[in-house]
């Protein structure tokens, strides 16, 4: 467990204000659960994450998520975009996006401490009728960061408390993990998360269809086939793509292949063929120049590099 006064004049030196016990708190509850042997069962997709030193790049498919820092420093890294976040500060993914990530800040007297909070699309959806859709402006990355005020972290804080009495949890969890979402929702990227509601917007459009990749992601796929599943014309949908993840359509489809053929690589490191063909690559010499572009190494040699490696980011 860290040290609460040293963590507190950490906090000091980078100038955070108002919170900083509650971000203790919060620092202090993350490493209590990452230390408990059991799953957590109350909150299906909690991910808390106490890491010891910084961290080499990992691969990772970035869900709806909230990821707030207690302590300690990460990079994520969507295509060419790169998002720095640290103590006291927190990052919103608004679809299924692969990004690489890393913790940059971490030692054994401080570990990095974060967690991960999945957002709901039906729990904003309902917040955005009750309320009116607001600002929303339909435009930029599916990804952004931001410092997190008091209120948030707090109410992050009574969510975790709750974890450790779970007649109360059942009762009073959905208010508390309701009021995250409309906390975000009156943030400083309010229209993002607003757009993950809203079904007709930029990123929903988009949503539908990198899930429409994503189940097909081992087959050719044509544009025009892509966009009239989700109901738009293919420049718009081009457009929509690009302005949300930093990538087109084709070049999302090609992550995910390479991303998934690498995690394979783990379980068949002597098959890099039959691998490449899994994941949708007729030729082996395609499948290898790829990868090397993507990864730095060749398959063989990395699949060699990646036994006894966990190639789990845990999206915080």
């Amino acid at each position: 467990m860290h040290d609460p006064l040293t963590f507190l004049d950490g906090c000091a030196e980078q100038g955070l204000n108002g919170g900083v016990r509650t971000l203790i708190e919060l620092a202090e509850r993350i490493a209590a659960l990452k230390a408990r042997p059991a799953p957590l069962s109350l909150l299906p997709g909690l991910i808390v994450s106490s890491i010891a030193s910084p961290t080499t790049p990992a691969g990772s498919l970035a869900r709806p998520m909230l990821a707030m820092v207690a302590q300690g420093a990460k990079r994520t890294v969507l295509a060419d975009r790169v998002y720095e976040y640290q103590t006291g500060q927190y990052l919103v993914s608004a679809l299924d996006l692969p990004v690489t990530g890393q913790v940059t800040e971490a030692s054994l007297a401080r570990p990095f401490l974060g967690l991960g909070l999945p957002l709901n699309e039906s729990i904003i959806a309902q917040l955005v009728l009750e309320a009116g859709p607001g600002k929303v402006d339909d435009s930029g990355s599916g990804i952004v960061t931001a410092d997190a005020d008091e209120e948030l972290i707090d109410a992050v804080v009574r969510l975790l408390r709750l974890l450790d009495r779970p007649r109360e949890f059942a009762v009073l969890g959905p208010g508390v993990e309701r009021e995250i979402h409309w906390r975000l929702m009156n943030g400083p990227h309010a229209a993002l998360v607003r757009r993950i509601g809203i079904s007709d917007s930029r990123v929903s459009v988009v949503r539908r269809a990198v899930r429409w990749i994503t189940e097909h992601y081992d087959r050719a796929i044509r544009i025009a086939e892509i966009a009239d599943h989700v109901g738009v014309s293919e420049a718009t949908l081009n457009r929509h793509f690009r302005a949300v993840t930093a990538m087109s359509p084709l070049q999302y489809q090609k992550q995910i292949r390479l991303s998934r053929a690498r995690a394979r690589l783990l379980a068949a490191p002597d098959d890099i063929a039959g691998v490449g063909h899994a994941v949708g690559y007729d030729s082996p010499s395609q499948f290898n120049r790829e990868y090397r572009r993507m990864f730095g190494v060749p398959p063989g040699q990395d699949a060699v590099r990646l036994q006894g490696t966990v190639l789990v980011d845990e999206g915080v």
